[in-house]
């Protein structure tokens, strides 16, 4: 068994000089505090307390180390391999090449190190307790006799076995920690992988490193690769071009696409693969057509994974593509075309409604008259069967649902309204006055069962059903809403669909509305009040390729506008006129929190101007909160602002969800994070869930509102610029947008309109 507390040796770019005593040193020691870390590229500034004197810095003292210590957390015991340099601002540093966990020797060590809230079950006052009782063999005690623990005033048999597991778990997370970095492969993923296959985790690895890329999302195969090249693997072998050829597939479908052409398959997996033969990627391919394994069921955690079906199908459809699918996704867009073919087909159980007596009706009690276009949508959503109403906005569409849910409601017909996103749920649900629930929530997961409670064999108690924000819909998530209407329920889509596409596979609003099967409305004519918005005005203007009207908030002196422009050259001076704006010139002049009410949207998530960095510099600017956890590539701290990245069912949060932490609990590992009135508990173990979110991504925005955006526009940023990720960014904004950066790339992303296309069959299947 490798020795699980092994870090592989990292080399570090040269250092400026080295101070006496020169050459390679070793320092034992435990980490006292993270001072800086980069989550790009995992640099670190750490605190570092040595057991003895070293380099000028006494017994007990700190020094600053500099270098990648990933997986580490603070009261970690370490021996650092490295050199003194020179900093010449900051004075004398250890620049670290590699490191090894080790466990503490002396009686402050191990209750430092056991303080530290590094096992799961002891704090603070436990550690003192324990050590108190067994001194130096407290650490054997705990591996080899837990049941002594129980001789410790305060433990019973329960905090016993809960710090029995949790040093079992310790030890096994070191032990893969040091498998991965064997192979240069990021620490921070031990957690993920422990929970995914437990005790025989390395094994797994070892047998079947191709496991990782198909079973954890975000390990890719290059990764994999280096394991299974080192086991013996052959590079030409047919569980490697298999492997290889699936990955390229996931690949396609992160990026948006339900299926991908079989020339680009080929293609890209013979780069991948550096195997220049294109008969054995089609072997593979048909391989991978019969093989039984999971179906990739996109976006449903794998919770509803079904087995014994193949892996992938590939298919002509009508116009010629030759498309290789996920078999998930091929199940998933094939039945969405089935059921809207039948939603538009059979008898409707709304019953007959005149729709100019309730138009004249809704205006006279609303005391607004409709637009000729607002008026068709209201004819022909009340005529039954599945409608698509579409526009920008000012152009009336919640006024549109209002006049059909009026309709609706004086005929006693069921109606259900949803959204993606619980944002999106909750506007809509505020200017419907009707009770509105995110997609999720109304379909109602059973963590038992392991799928929706609302299906086709128990569908919803709805005769109609309305969603909100459908550019967002991915085809995974319109298939299980599908199946769960009624066979005679009516559908009415709502969305713009200028906005980003979902960012999960399919281009469903897009494709539903160039399929020409159903009835469309698009709102086009801004209304008199929403003019007077420049947020509306300019996101119009962005839309039809127009620069739109920038006031600059220094020389503006006519009121308070929505939408301003501060010009910054400099990346960095963009990044400082953020944090200024969201920290004290915003909250000073709007009255809004910098917290809950202003949103920073960028367009990637590397770079200055980027998320990650982002997130670090507005976490220093507005959370001084002194209870912190680093806990891998995450750092949080209780105030924190947090988003959910992906779906958990389990839990009922979903990408997207932003919530604040409430508490972190260092002796049992959990953090809890308060979405809107619910607290949710995360296992340490689970925290790659979350990510800071006083910055997100423009794609992380969609589906949400928020009362400020602040928007950086810069070149840095130059091949995301494109017209619609800024025509979504600015409709974010409710009551401000401020533009930060330069002008050049504001014209850029205007005049880039050409979409990325994203390979879908559904259009094609609705054709028929």
């Amino acid at each position: 068994m490798p020795n699980p507390y092994f870090k592989r040796r990292r080399a570090l770019p040269p250092q400026p000089s080295s101070p006496p005593p020169q050459g390679e040193r070793t320092l034992r020691g435990s980490i006292v505090k993270f001072t800086f870390r980069n989550d790009e590229n995992g640099y670190t500034i750490a605190q570092f307390e040595p057991e003895e004197t070293e380099g000028g810095a006494r017994k007990g003292e700190k020094i600053v180390v500099t270098g990648t210590l990933e997986g580490v957390t603070e009261g970690d015991s370490l021996e650092l391999v490295g050199q003194w340099t020179v900093h010449p601002k900051f004075g004398a540093q250890f620049a670290l090449e590699s490191f090894r966990q080790v466990p503490p020797a002396t009686r402050a060590g191990i209750r430092a190190f056991l303080g530290s809230g590094m096992i799961r079950g002891i704090g603070k006052e436990y550690a003192a307790r324990i050590v108190k009782k067994f001194g130096e063999e407290t650490l054997q005690v705990i591996d080899s006799e837990p049941g002594r623990l129980l001789d410790v005033e305060g433990i019973g048999p329960k905090r016993a076995e809960t710090i029995r597991e949790g040093w079992r778990e310790h030890r096994e997370v070191a032990e893969i920690m040091a498998f991965l970095q064997s192979y240069s492969i990021s620490a921070t993923w031990a957690s993920r992988i422990y929970r995914q296959y437990g005790n025989g985790a390395v094994r797994v690895m070892r047998e079947n490193p191709y496991r990782l890329a198909i079973d954890m999302r975000g390990i890719g195969f290059k990764s994999a690769d280096k394991i299974a090249q080192s086991a013996g693997i052959a590079h030409d072998s047919a569980e490697r071009v298999r492997a290889g050829v699936l990955h390229v597939l996931r690949e396609s479908a992160s990026k948006g696409h339900t299926f991908y052409p079989f020339d680009d398959l080929t293609a890209e997996s013979t780069e991948l693969l550096g195997i220049d033969d294109p008969a054995r990627i089609r072997q593979a391919t048909v391989e991978l057509c019969k093989k039984e394994g999971e179906d990739d069921l996109a976006d449903l955690g794998g919770a509803a994974a079904r087995a014994g079906g193949p892996h992938a199908v590939a298919e002509k459809l009508p116009e010629g593509d030759k498309a290789v699918y996920l078999a998930g996704l091929h199940f998933a867009e094939k039945n969405v075309a089935a059921y809207l073919r039948s939603l538009l087909e059979t008898g409707k159980s709304i019953p007959r409604i005149d729709a100019p007596s309730e138009i004249e009706r809704f205006e006279k009690d609303a005391s607004f008259e409709l637009a000729p276009h607002q008026r068709e949508a209201v004819r022909l959503a009340l005529r039954g069967g599945v409608t698509i109403l579409t526009g920008g906005p000012g152009t009336g569409k919640t006024t549109t649902v209002r006049a059909v849910i009026a309709g609706l409601c004086r005929h006693r017909v069921a109606v259900a309204l949803c959204a993606p996103t619980g944002r999106a749920a909750k506007r809509l649900s505020e200017t419907t006055r009707m009770e509105a629930a995110t997609i999720h929530r109304l379909l109602k997961w059973d963590p038992k069962k392991g799928g929706f409670s609302y299906n086709a064999s128990n569908p919803l108690r709805a005769d109609y059903v309305i969603v909100d924000e459908s550019s967002m819909l991915d085809v995974s998530l319109m298939h299980q809403l599908l199946k769960a209407l009624p066979p005679t329920a009516s559908l009415l889509l709502v969305g713009d669909v200028d906005q980003l596409p979902s960012v999960g596979p399919g281009n469903v609003l897009r494709d539903l509305i160039d399929s020409g099967a159903m009835p469309v409305v698009r709102l086009e004519t801004i209304f008199r009040q929403a003019r007077r918005s420049l947020i509306v005005l300019n996101a119009h203007k962005i839309n039809s390729g127009e620069f739109p009207m920038l006031v600059d908030p220094e020389a503006d002196a006519k009121g308070k506008p929505d939408f301003y422009f501060v010009d910054r050259d400099e990346p960095e001076e963009a990044l400082e006129t953020i944090v200024k704006l969201v920290r004290d010139r915003i909250p000073k002049s709007h009255g809004l929190d910098p917290i809950g009410d202003i949103q920073v949207i960028t367009p990637m998530h590397r770079g200055v101007l980027g998320a990650a960095n982002l997130n670090q510099r507005l976490q220093a600017a507005l959370n001084n909160d002194p209870r912190t956890l680093v806990h891998g590539s995450l750092s949080i701290k209780v105030g924190d602002k947090v988003m959910q990245t992906e779906n958990d069912y389990d839990r009922d949060v979903y990408n997207g969800d932003i919530g604040v932490v409430a508490s972190i609990d260092r002796v049992d590992h959990f953090v809890r994070v308060r979405f809107d009135r619910r607290v949710v508990q995360y296992a340490y173990g689970e925290l790659h869930e979350l990510v800071l979110s006083y910055a997100i991504t423009v794609h992380k925005s969609q589906g949400s509102e928020y009362p400020a955006v602040v928007l950086p526009v810069h070149t840095q940023h130059f091949v995301m610029l494109q017209r619609n990720l800024l025509y979504t960014a600015v409709t974010r904004g409710r009551k401000l947008v401020v533009c930060v950066g330069t002008r050049k790339a504001l014209a850029i992303a205007i005049k880039k309109a050409d979409l990325a296309r994203r390979f879908s069959g559904l259009r094609q299947r609705l054709r028929r």
